[in-house]
């Protein structure tokens, strides 16, 4: 599912991801020590025709209100896509969604000050976790994890202890964890465009700067770079000007301490190259205050010759799938990330994932059957959960599944066009991502495709967005408490990085970009930048060795 946040930039790489079309986690082969009644539904593989599709599940019927604290973020409503009707029908689950309506952090600390917490929490890993959990607001998940174990199976004991609050209790459920490279970010490019300019050499960022000027005087109604929302795809450039090193929010890693990110010549260097695109006119103008759905309507209409950003896959679907049905020829095509000549292509990772996935969802003390809502969500979190939140239920496109847990595509599953199958929402409510078993369950579907039906992310993915993501758990779980000395810093820190990086665009040179970025160093640390840091080192450190003694770990 791999991006949508309006959080701020310094975050969205470490988010990209994929809140519809996965991106890795777990163990995705079926485990034969599991007993065959516990959540898989075994007399499925058997007998498709079997009366009782939940047959061997251990859910347990449940009402319960849920709340996603993003602003981006409308949930819709439970049951009216084939998918949750079939949950609701057959499992007796329903919800009742709590809408941010734009202003999750507002309503977040309403719903804290006045008691009325909902049953179910989207959200960040994290501070705000922690705002809930010092108090006694959440629900200690452990005792829940032997009784139904697809959690414990598939994420494995590693991620939950890394997932353990300070008391040693496991409060949060992750989303997306995976045991294998993914990631949806990277570059696409408008293959009409691309041929009828010869189709250059387009791997370096001189070579890409040579090509988006050809594309502005050809094309003038079309956007040479398109960057997305609020610029995050230039926090993508950054992978691009060294070898394995993705972004890293608001810090630089040198040797064993965190340090300012202001000083990074990595990232001066990718801030200098964005404001020279920015002031030739070459990157769109309205960075600032487009929409992703402007973003996307300029996609499929093809007004967009490059576009870089944390999740290209999933827009760069619709944009093809668009554009190829006006005109066969044309439509996007994913490249090999763009970099600064001289560096190792092969070592360009302009993606990040960690074994934690993507965020979590938590159980609040409201609710009055926790145990029935951590069924559920293992339930979803186990194969069978996976294979009908994310490919829909038996019978739709899909009647079998094979030894490995991947569905056997039917007649329907086989000729309905993908435009068709995206108006099932399918996949729209998969909120405990066991990433590992759905990337490759896709894989294997799609080989059961024609090459013209097989899916445009998938072989996306496959391509090259997999392959260039490299593992990011050590930095998980940096950000102080709020309402810390740190937590204070940070927030001025956060600010200081968003004025100065809006500024840096507009600079009219790059002695300017850099006198900008020294002045917002100076500013950062006159604010406790380097307390911050320093706070921001020891929490890497301490995920470093929890990291070290889990790899040397026996059972591991």
């Amino acid at each position: 599912m791999k991006s949508k946040k309006s959080f701020p930039l310094l975050t969205v790489v470490l988010c990209s991801v994929l809140l519809l079309a996965g991106c890795g986690g777990g163990n995705n082969a079926a485990d034969p020590a599991r007993a065959p009644a516990a959540t898989e539904t075994a007399a499925a593989s058997a007998n498709p025709d079997a009366s009782d599709p939940a047959a061997g599940s251990t859910v347990k019927p449940v009402s319960f209100t849920y709340y996603s604290n993003y602003d981006w973020d409308t949930t819709e409503e439970w049951g009216r896509d084939s998918t949750t009707k079939w949950i609701a029908d057959t499992l007796k689950v329903r919800m009742t969604p709590i809408q941010s309506s734009g202003a999750a952090e507002t309503k977040f600390s309403t719903m804290i000050a006045s008691g009325s917490l909902p049953d179910v929490i989207m959200m960040d890993r994290g501070a705000n976790v922690e705002r809930l959990r010092k108090p006694g607001l959440l629900v200690a998940l452990d005792e829940y994890l032997d009784r139904y174990p697809n959690l414990k199976n598939n994420a494995g004991e590693a991620t939950l202890n890394m997932l353990r609050s300070e008391d040693g209790k496991l409060y949060q459920f992750p989303n997306w964890y995976t045991s294998s490279p993914n990631g949806n970010g990277g570059w696409i490019i408008n293959r009409k465009i691309y041929q009828e300019l010869g189709s250059p050499k387009l791997e370096t960022y001189d070579e890409l700067y040579a090509y988006l000027k050809q594309v502005k005087e050809k094309y003038p109604d079309v956007v040479p770079l398109e960057v997305g929302a609020k610029g995050r795809g230039i926090d993508t450039m950054y992978g691009g000007f060294a070898e394995n090193k993705p972004y890293l929010p608001k810090a630089n890693p040198v040797g064993n301490t965190l340090q300012s990110i202001f000083e990074d010549q990595v990232f001066i260097e990718n801030m200098q190259y964005a404001s020279k695109l920015f002031r030739e006119r070459l990157i769109t103008q309205d960075l600032f205050t487009q929409t992703g759905d402007q973003i996307s309507e300029k996609l499929k209409t093809g007004r967009v010759a490059v576009y870089v950003d944390g999740d290209v896959v999933n827009p760069g679907r619709g944009a093809d799938t668009a554009l190829r049905l006006a005109d066969p020829e044309a439509g996007y095509d994913i490249i090999w990330p763009i970099h600064k000549a001289g560096l190792d292509a092969a070592k360009i990772t302009p993606n990040n994932y960690n074994s934690l996935g993507w965020n979590v969802l938590v159980i609040t003390r409201n609710a009055k059957d926790p145990e029935a809502i951590f069924s559920y969500l293992d339930w979803l979190t186990g194969q069978e959960g996976q294979r009908i939140i994310n490919f829909g239920r038996q019978g739709l496109y899909w009647d079998e599944f094979d030894a490995d847990g991947v569905p056997v595509l039917n007649e329907a599953g086989l000729n309905t066009p993908q435009g068709d199958k995206d108006k099932e929402r399918i996949g729209r409510f998969n909120w405990v991502g066991n990433t590992t078993f759905i990337d490759q369950t896709k894989a294997k579907m799609d080989a059961q495709l024609p090459a013209d039906k097989q899916n445009w992310t998938t072989l996306a993915q496959q391509k090259v967005t997999w392959k260039t993501s490299r593992n990011f758990t050590e930095f998980v779980n940096l950000d102080p408490l709020p309402d810390s000395e740190e937590g204070t810093i940070a927030t001025t820190v956060n600010d200081i990085y968003q004025e100065v990086f809006a500024k840096a665009l507009y600079a009219k040179s790059d002695e300017e970009v850099l006198s900008l970025l020294n002045k917002a160093n100076e500013d950062a640390k006159k604010a406790g930048y380097e307390t911050l840091l320093k706070f921001q080192t020891g929490r890497w450190q301490n995920n470093l060795s929890k990291m070290q003694v889990e790899t040397a770990a026996p059972s591991l």
